[in-house]
């Protein structure tokens, strides 16, 4: 049996042309946007590309430095962290979110109070109430709020202090107030990431059925998949303004394919002109200093005839070069992940009874051959780490034994990127290979090249690793174990602090590698994307 949700007519978002500058440096170009009733937008980008000040504008939080923003209708936001008064309470955030729905309920009681006094105008004041009040299901928000509490996992006690809560229960907390209330617009910053899976799929639930508009900024593809009716995207373009995909994140994917496809044609066409224009006059120009000269015997006429026409061309094609503008910026990199070579002739890594005390309690059996595949789930605190660790040989097992194949290379991408050090990440980069090659694990002609990955721009691998952002640490991390070329590859939530466009190549190089794979993740589109793959819960 389906259920009829109706339509806030209030809810509805305009942007148009807004630009947002923040010390000095452009954060938001040119942002259009359109928000009504049904509409499920989802904003999408690296980090540092203006999501978060994209809502803080939404929200009237940030007046932006041009354009115009007009909303209509009530407004909810979960920003990813909550400010907490030292005397708040779970209660009182409740009474915060349904303030609205209060006074449309007093407004409600006063009404019924007027017409039963049969004061003038009453009828009309209680018509007008009362459909206000059913427009939002007034009487069922706490209900919604108790049963958001407890699908999310939340703090239902109503007296607990909010500064007794950890960041995910506070957000937990919010985020249920906000799917109660039912506001025309809701505004959510990466509302996944204190939720497990039946969090998860409550959210999803009550984004799809919700009444007003969403506007959705989230890294979970799977919540993108499931929820938007359109992406905008706030990664560079061909000519700098962000993009906005119709037909949910399908569509997206689709359309950014097709969008980076000519956006890389036209650059390619611009440099291969330039370089045919700076070719011709490199040409016009060795005529002119050498080959107009004619030979000996020949006339002081004939020589004076040809020199004016030769420097004509070369004025003609130094014109040429100089109004040709290559006006395409470069293409954001692609991923390029190198041959990761098979190590056929049997197991090349297998671990039997493998335990690690107070992390992996749970002893754990496995063998692993050439283009071999594993996924490892389990919640939080299981063990699934430990287990990558203890096959990596970074983490010795308390109990058990682990055997790698001599001439096997086993690489892990862990959880998390070592402490940042002052050197320049290409630096970091080649001795790690260096040392590699010196000890005979990498042949020379194995070596790949830095910039040749399309993890990390030329700029960034001249930057101390220290100055890269989270997510290119990342990168970098992920350049150091393919360098590597491993026959086994393990990956501990390889989706962390990654970009989506990258992810999908990244799964992309993983399903097609020669190599062994062990995937440890909670991402849904990876656990989606690997559904054929072999499990291991722990």
């Amino acid at each position: 049996m389906s259920t009829v949700i109706e339509r806030s007519t209030r809810a509805h978002l305009s942007v148009s042309g807004v630009h947002v500058a923040l010390g000095g440096r452009p954060v938001l170009t040119d942002v259009h946007l359109t928000v009504s009733a049904g509409d499920r937008l989802g904003v999408v980008g690296e980090n540092g590309r203006g999501k978060t000040t994209l809502l803080r504008v939404l929200a009237g939080a940030l007046p932006p430095d041009a354009g115009s923003v007009r909303r209509a209708g009530t407004i909810g936001v979960a920003d990813q962290e909550i400010p907490v008064p030292a005397d708040r309470t779970v209660g009182d955030l409740v009474d915060v979110e349904l303030a609205g729905i209060r006074a449309l309920l007093a407004r409600f009681d006063a009404a019924v109070a007027d017409l039963a006094e049969g004061k003038p105008g009453a009828e009309q004041a209680y018509a007008d109430a009362l459909a206000a009040a059913e427009a939002v299901d007034a009487w069922g928000a706490d209900r919604r709020v108790e049963v958001s509490l407890a699908a999310l996992d939340a703090v239902g006690d109503r007296a607990r202090r909010l500064d007794t809560l950890s960041v995910g229960q506070r957000y937990r907390v919010r985020l249920a107030c906000l799917l109660g209330a039912r506001h025309d617009l809701l505004l959510l910053d990466e509302p996944t990431n204190h939720l497990d899976a039946a969090g998860l799929a409550h959210l999803t639930a009550r984004l799809r059925e919700h009444p007003g508009g969403v506007v959705l900024v989230s890294h979970d593809r799977a919540l993108l998949a499931d929820v938007v009716t359109e992406v905008l995207d706030l990664d560079p373009t061909s000519d700098g303004r962000p993009r906005t995909y119709a037909g949910g994140y399908a569509g997206y994917r689709e359309g950014n394919r097709a969008e980076h496809e000519r956006w890389e044609a036209e650059h390619r066409e611009q440099q291969r002109e330039r370089r045919r224009l700076s070719d011709e006059l490199s040409a016009a120009q060795n005529r002119l200093s050498t080959g107009w000269r004619p030979d000996k015997g020949t006339g002081k006429h004939t020589r004076a005839s040809r020199a004016p026409a030769l420097v004509r061309a070369v004025h003609r094609r130094r014109a040429a070069l100089e109004t040709h503008a290559v006006t395409a910026p470069e293409p954001r990199q692609r991923f390029a992940a190198p041959q990761l070579p098979a190590l056929p002739g049997g197991t090349l890594l297998d671990a039997a009874e493998v335990t690690v005390r107070g992390r992996l309690e749970r002893p754990q059996t496995l063998a692993l051959g050439s283009a071999d595949r594993l996924v490892v789930t389990g919640p939080n605190g299981s063990g699934k780490s430990s287990l990558l660790a203890v096959l990596a040989g970074r983490l010795e097992p308390t109990t058990g034994r682990v055997h790698r194949a001599r001439s096997a290379r086993v690489g892990l991408l862990a959880q998390e990127s070592p402490p940042p050090t002052r050197r320049r990440a290409v630096d970091l980069y080649d001795a790690a290979i260096g040392r590699l090659v010196s000890a005979g694990r990498l042949a020379e002609d194995e070596v790949v090249p830095l910039g040749a990955l399309g993890l990390l721009t030329s700029r960034d691998t001249h930057r101390p690793v220290a100055e890269l952002s989270v997510g290119q640490q990342r990168r970098l991390d992920l350049a150091l174990l393919l360098a590597a070329r491993p026959h086994v590859v393990l990956l501990d939530e390889p989706t962390n602090h990654l970009s989506i466009a990258l992810v999908d190549e990244l799964t992309e190089a993983v399903r097609a590698t020669a190599a062994a794979v062990v995937i440890a993740t909670h991402d849904r589109q990876l656990l989606r994307d690997t559904g054929d793959w072999p499990r291991r819960a722990l």
